[in-house]
Order: C-alpha cells, then structure tokens, then sequence
C-alpha cells in the first residue's frame, strides 16, 4: 500500500507527530480500535508495514475475536500490509507475543501500534512486552472520549460488523449488526461501553479509506463459548473491486 508521508527532522513537529517516519507493526484483532489506532498512526506519519494477531492453538482462528484467519489475510490484502501471525495458548499468551515482536524488530520495526482506550493495566501490560522486546508502544486511541472515536470512524467511512458480545450482557440478537449510530446508541441504553471497551463486544471491519476493496463476509452459525457468544463468518466468493482504481461499482458487506 502506498502512502506518500513525508519524513520530517524538525524537532516541533516530531514532537507534535511522534510516529512521523517510523517504521510500525500493529496489534491486529480484526475489529475497530485496533483498525482505528492504524488509521491514526498513518495520520500521524507512521510507516506501517505489518499486522500482528495472536492466534488459538490449532492456528486457524484468531485468539481474541475468534475470526478465521481466512478473514484477518483478507483484510492484510486490502491494507496492503504484512501479516504475521503466531499460533499460542492463552499461558504462553505474553512469551509468544514478545517473540513476534522481536521478530520484527530485527526487521527494523521500531513502534507497535495498539488500539487501547483508557484501561491502565492494558496499557501498562502492553508498555511491558514491548519493552521486553525492544520497542516502543503506541496507544493513538489513548483516553480519548468514547462517542468521539465513534464519529470519527464514521466520518472516515469504516464499516464494522459485531461478532462477539458477552453472555447475559449483550443480547445476541446484536450479532452481525453493523455498529452504526443506532446501534451504538441502543447499546449504551443497555448500560454498556459504545466502544465495548470492558470486552462487552467486539468488531470485525470490512471496509474504510485504508482499505483497497472490501471484505464482503457471510453470517454462518453463532456460538457460546467462554462466556461469550461468536458469530461465525466467511468470506464471500467475490470479485475484487480496487477502490483506488477508475470504477463507478463497489461492493459492500452483504446483508444477512
């Protein structure tokens, strides 16, 4: 992907930008805050080169959301970016996650990009293991109002869909919405975070100003498992549709 970011050395502005010209990787769960704290970075002058996403035991599924890794490599594609992935239970959670940042450090990584809001043992614990590994953290979406990121994706373009709510916390029933005002505004009235901060959903993007074309996903089965209930997705068998390309037609996420 293709970025035209000038690099500065201007001590003001690296102070005011202090991603500017950095070569990044980041922490990839597939849904919004991460997808956003990207955005941000980009924004912000960073490089991005890779994704990194943790994921279950047998390699297949994404560790946190519990999304196929079919649909993380999608959405690598359309970003235009690396995807580095490492299979890891949740005991060995923290070494696994050190190592793959080593890796790509040794490829000249210097920052890693993390889409935390504001709950201080998150970021501490990611301040650590980046530490361990040699690199410095970056929170772009740190303690910024909730309902403030949620305008700006917005405005941006991103669509979202939730896969993941907790059991007797979100209903089910929210499972494959898209998290549009409505529903955001829905899910505050039931008392929860609007950016599901405290792990009461989460998200998976299929589209956005960073992305090439989007990811058109079907709704299969949905679960409960853990404590909380997954909507299974699938990629949808579909031709590509450049955004940045001379084209009048595009795709968007299929409606169940």
């Amino acid at each position: 992907m293709s970025h035209d970011i000038g690099i500065t050395t201007a001590t003001s502005e690296t102070c005011r930008r202090p991603l500017a010209g950095q070569r990044v990787c980041c922490s990839w769960s597939g849904g919004k805050d991460s997808c956003l704290a990207l955005h941000r970075a980009l924004s912000d002058g960073a490089m991005p080169e890779v994704l990194l996403t943790m994921l279950t035991e047998g390699g297949d599924r994404t560790r946190s959301h519990g999304l196929p890794r079919s649909v993380i490599e999608a959405q690598a594609k359309s970003l235009g970016l690396q995807l580095r992935t490492v299979a890891s239970s949740w005991d060995n959670y923290e070494q696994s996650l050190i190592e793959l940042l080593r890796g790509v450090k040794a490829d000249g990584i210097e920052a890693a990009i993390f889409g935390d809001i504001d709950i201080p043992r998150h970021r501490a614990w990611e301040e650590q293991v980046c530490t361990a590994a040699g690199i410095r953290a970056f929170l772009p979406l740190w303690q910024t109002d909730r309902f403030a990121l949620l305008e700006e994706w917005w405005q941006l373009g991103f669509e979202a869909r939730i896969i993941a709510v907790r059991d007797g916390v979100v209903g089910r029933e929210f499972l494959g919405r898209r998290l549009d005002s409505q529903t955001a505004n829905e899910l505050v009235q039931l008392g929860v975070d609007a950016c599901g901060e405290n792990g009461e959903f989460h998200t998976v993007v299929t589209d956005g100003p960073i992305f090439r074309y989007p990811i058109r996903l079907v709704l299969k089965s949905q679960v409960l498992l853990s404590g909380c209930w997954f909507q299974d997705v699938a990629l949808e068998d579909m031709v590509v549709v450049d955004h940045f390309a001379k084209t009048s037609e595009v795709f968007e996420t299929s409606e169940e």
